[in-house]
């Protein structure tokens, strides 16, 4: 039997015991408080697949992609008072090759094992890149190539170095490169040759490296999952004992949801419940983060080719009356992101002024201008997009626009915006929200040529000489801070051009039952889900 105290005639190691005996209780109390089931309502109509890349937009990515996996480079999301940033994830650094700077060198975690037991090391990372871009290799799968032909867009060849390093060389050059390396889930390579490559069947028996172990599916109801008791990171094992995620699109279902108890962390509760929320004693979660709210356009044909077109566009709206149709929960959009952001500058604020908008369609000879734009029911991170777009063609018709509405569900939202431009060249624009997650994501995929869809995300298939030798520069410079100066210069440009329709910037609220504890939301749209438990 362990002996606790030692003889009380060495007073200072008696302390030293007492202090250990102390932390080791206030441990086993800390862990007896931890866990509990967390039930998520999420806004996704559908659970999100979890092959890999996730589907649902980054929600899913925030749900189940970083739960069940990890990529390369992860995410900071441990704070609440800054902006997120990547730091290491299954690689522990990265590096431009001095000689090749289309060449980065990876440097992978050691002991790290997938949920199936098998060890991950850098065959796996090659193992997976072909299993998104080589259609002629056993694992090849189709819907993850779709799901990542974004991120892939500027990813040449891997090669493997040695068992814990591997090479990736780039199309072109671009310093920015280590965060599209975030969004590439590494899924088992043991796994998938047991079920022989039938993705079917590894959906029902994902294995990753992240956090969370998958438990059960019930299709199109719910997703339960369970923490990871090996997991690389110790920091980061789940406090809780469960987190299951339902998909809920209607807001006042979720609601209705979290006051019954069914369940008890909701994702965008509609402003006009906020007070009854707070009467029930449910904890109100907001932060600023970089998330927007604003319509793509088609820069192929159609009204908004013409800058004054979309300048006007711009200028309809009173962006006031959305912040107070959202209860305050938001803040009025006049460029791409939101000021706290160290690349905002000096952007044109288009203020409304519904005058100056009607003469601006009457300049571009476009008044009345009809317009057909793309919008959601729900989705991940769209706010209240029913009523949201009810105010905006209230706004725009007001200066001289004749808008249709083309109403689709999330998922068909995100099929046009992969889709692209040419393949529904009758639409003059969407109402995709926008995780603005990183630089090359924010201000750089919308306006740059190598990103025109479908291989990225300009899906308007956006084209300026000058926007595009400022990308070209960004991507050469390895310098932080003139790389800083450039990309501040690049937003401001892309503001001048009015490249999108400026709406709100979302605060992502969340309604939170008092019995869920731990809780830290970041600047950001991905959040960490571990640190919760369950009263």
């Amino acid at each position: 039997m362990m002996q606790i105290a030692p003889s009380v005639s060495n007073p200072r190691r008696l302390l030293r015991h007492l202090l250990s005996a102390c932390a080791l209780v206030g441990l086993s109390l800390s862990q007896a408080q931890a866990g509990g089931v967390l039930t998520v309502a999420m806004t996704a109509g559908d659970i999100p697949v979890t092959t890999g890349t996730p589907d649902q937009g980054f929600e899913g990515f925030r749900f189940v992609g970083w739960s069940l996996y990890d990529a390369l480079v992860g995410w900071d999301l441990s704070k609440a008072d800054k902006p997120s940033d990547i730091i290491p994830g299954l690689a522990t650094s990265w590096s431009i090759d001095p000689n090749d700077h289309k060449r980065w060198i990876f440097k992978l975690r050691q002991g790290v094992k997938f949920h199936d037991g098998c060890a991950f090391s850098a065959d796996d990372v090659v193992w997976n890149y072909a299993r998104m871009t080589d259609n002629k290799a056993p694992q090849f799968f189709a819907q993850q190539f779709a799901l990542n032909r974004g991120y892939m867009t500027n990813v040449a060849n891997i090669e493997k170095v040695d068992d814990f390093t591997v090479a990736i060389t780039t199309k072109f050059v671009e310093s920015l490169f280590p965060y599209t390396m975030s969004y590439i889930p590494m899924v088992s390579r043991c796994r998938a040759e047991e079920l022989k490559f039938d993705w079917n069947a590894f959906a029902m028996h994902p294995s990753g490296t992240g956090p969370y172990r998958f438990d059960r599916m019930i299709p199109r109801e719910r997703l339960e999952l369970v923490p990871n008791k090996d997991y690389w990171n110790p920091a980061r094992v789940p406090h809780q004992d469960r987190m299951i995620l339902i998909p809920m699109p209607e807001a006042a279902t979720r609601v209705a949801a979290l006051l019954s108890g069914q369940v008890n962390f909701v994702e965008a509760p509609p402003p006009d419940t906020i007070a009854r929320l707070k009467s029930a004693g449910m904890q109100i979660v907001t932060n600023v983060y970089p998330h927007n709210w604003p319509f793509t356009l088609n820069f192929v044909k159609g009204p908004f080719t013409d800058v004054r077109v979309r300048q006007a566009a711009n200028y309809a709206l009173n962006r006031a009356d959305f912040v107070e149709l959202l209860g305050g929960l938001a803040t009025e959009e006049y460029a791409q992101v939101p000021p706290f952001m160290p690349y905002y500058g000096k952007p044109v604020r288009y203020e409304f002024n519904t005058k100056k908008a009607t003469e601006l369609l009457k300049a571009a000879k476009c008044y009345p201008c009809e317009i057909t734009l793309a919008i959601s029911t729900s989705g991940s991170g769209q706010m209240q997009p029913l009523p949201m777009n009810d105010l905006l063609k209230s706004q725009l018709e007001e200066a001289g626009f004749k808008v249709n509405f083309k109403v689709m569900d999330w998922n068909a939202m995100l099929e046009i915006a992969r889709g692209g431009v040419d393949k529904f060249p009758d639409i003059d624009g969407y109402n995709g929200s926008r995780a603005l997650v990183d630089p090359v994501i924010a201000v750089i995929k919308p306006v740059a040529k190598a990103y025109w869809s479908p291989a990225g995300a300009n899906w308007g298939h956006f084209y300026n000489a000058e926007i595009e030798k400022l990308v070209a520069d960004i991507f050469t410079e390895f310098d932080d801070a003139k790389r800083m100066a450039l990309l501040t210069k690049l937003h401001e440009a892309e503001n001048e051009q009015a490249i999108m329709i400026f709406v709100v910037h979302d605060v992502n609220p969340r309604a939170i039952s008092p019995h869920v504890k731990g809780f830290v939301q970041s600047q950001h749209w991905f959040q960490d889900m571990t640190p919760i438990s369950v009263e």
